[in-house]
């Protein structure tokens, strides 16, 4: 939609073709962007498609792009709600009974969706329960959430390109492109469980927008690196991924209320997410445990870019191709059995059988990986994987990054097969980096990787102390970090 708006204000008329659940979606996206009217046809998602579809679309295309704007059309502005305080002044079930608010919404079929909430009960935001959250950093309640940093930040598909932005640069939660202040984030941190002791973290998160976009994306995940995860009390052993640590769940839910309360996130009416994200359904953060690394190895806060004592959110850029499934990839057991005698089922599948180690575990990790899926992962792993694969000859993570990516390298012929890649490449007609040639013009033969752009941003490693050797995979690698100390 942005690139629509530039287009249409600089007098190039646009037609946008969607599909009728996404109606409302659009007219509000419209909205935002300053060009209220714009025109828009609805085509059928049971359509035969190709030169059908196009038989059916042109004649309404062409005479939308022809047809002169009537007064109304051509009329602009942007949508700047007035948005309260979220604090209720009433007795405490009032209030509970306030917050636990539905709506029904009608493309979903009438489902009840929560007001203010991510559809869980929440803490009530008092004043004075915010007072005490504010006490944990040291900026004032009416500053506005803003860059502590200049920073490089991705953009998204063929027309956005990478940007550079500046400290200071107010910071919009999507979907609604809204402002917040330090204390409007305090009332959502409260809402989510949150302790004062946690509230630079939950800072660092609403600089980063939330982590949950427009709703296309993963989003919602959060990885904390540093030494804060000791100081509130966040597990980075057994059961990293589960239940019960209070710091974990309500951290993890923070992006969820954001997203709905300062975002203006309300499903098929701001945004359209089709089958939604279990992470940010209930919250996922994770906290590093950079005090097992190997020699050479850095934290995730160094790889960033930042000192090693100092503490950083990033959240997780699994993206629209993201590989949300978390699971161990073999038993334990299995492993120790490849590594100390050369025996088991990993030892016949590298064809080591007998021989001690230490073996490149990479190699049946990453078997099949990008079998049906593209781009990057990152993997959770235990000190004594890292070691072995240190001691196999990864010197760095860089070097295991590298491997990886190399390893899902494919002929151009197979990369055509891929679902997204007609999307990626601007239907063919853009041009392959490494070569500088367009893509159609490339040998079918021609080598490039289905597991992303480049070694750094496409996978990521991270070390939990749990004593069992089992590596967990989920999608996405290096994203965009923030500084949670600059919060305090």
């Amino acid at each position: 939609m942005p690139y629509l708006a530039s287009l249409e204000k600089e007098g190039i008329p646009t037609i946008l073709i969607n599909f009728n659940e996404e109606t409302c979606k659009v007219e509000h996206d419209s909205t935002i962007h300053g060009i209220p009217k714009l025109r828009h046809i609805v085509a059928s998602r049971n359509s035969v498609g190709g030169v059908s579809e196009a038989e059916i679309l042109i004649q309404p295309v062409l005479d939308a792009l022809i047809r002169p704007l009537t007064d109304e059309e051509q009329k602009g502005g942007l949508w700047a709600p007035h948005e309260p305080r979220i604090l209720f002044e009433g007795t405490l079930p009032e209030a509970e009974e306030f917050y636990n608010q539905t709506e029904k919404i009608p493309g979903m079929l009438n489902a009840p969706f929560a007001r203010y909430t991510d559809g869980l009960p929440v803490v009530i935001p008092t004043e004075e329960r915010v007072e005490t959250m504010l006490k944990g950093t040291s900026h004032k309640p009416d500053e506005l959430i803003t860059l502590q940093r200049d920073m490089e930040m991705p953009g998204f598909g063929v027309v956005e390109s990478t940007m550079i932005r500046k400290k200071g640069d107010v910071i919009r939660f999507m979907p609604m492109y809204r402002t917040a202040t330090v204390e409007q984030v305090a009332v959502n941190a409260v809402m989510a469980g949150c302790k004062q002791e946690m509230f630079p973290v939950v800072l660092a998160i609403a600089e980063s927008g939330g982590g949950t976009g427009d709703g296309r994306g993963a989003g919602g995940a959060f990885i904390i690196s540093g030494p804060i995860y000791k100081e509130i009390g966040m597990n980075v052993t057994n059961s990293i991924f589960g239940p019960g640590n209070p710091a974990a769940k309500a951290i993890g839910r923070v992006g969820s209320i954001l997203w709905r309360n300062l975002g203006g996130y309300k499903e098929t009416v701001t945004t359209i997410t089709t089958l939604g994200n279990p992470i940010v359904n209930g919250g996922f953060v994770i906290a590093e445990y950079d005090e097992g690394l190997p020699k050479g190895w850095k934290g995730l806060n160094e790889e960033l870019g930042y000192r090693k004592d100092e503490s950083i959110v990033m959240p997780h850029p699994g993206g629209l191709i993201g590989e949300w499934g978390i699971g161990q990839q073999n038993a334990p057991g299995v492993y120790r059995s490849l590594q100390r005698t050369g025996h088991g089922a990993i030892a016949r599948f590298l064809d080591v059988k007998g021989i001690p180690g230490p073996h490149n575990y990479l190699e049946y990790l990453t078997k099949g990986a990008w079998a049906t899926r593209d781009g990057g992962f990152t993997l959770v792993m235990p000190p004594q994987v890292a070691q072995d694969l240190c001691d196999y000859g990864f010197k760095t993570k860089q070097e295991v990054y590298e491997w990886i990516w190399k390893r899902s390298f494919e002929p151009v012929s197979e990369f055509r097969m891929r679902g997204m890649q007609d999307f990626i490449t601007n239907g063919w007609l853009g041009i392959e980096k490494t070569s500088g040639k367009p893509w159609k013009e490339l040998p079918n033969d021609y080598m490039v990787p289905a597991g992303g752009d480049n070694p750094f941003d496409s996978y990521n490693i991270l070390l939990c102390n749990m004593e069992e050797t089992a590596v967990a995979r989920f999608g996405g690698g290096h994203g965009p970090a923030y500084s949670i100390d600059a919060w305090r």
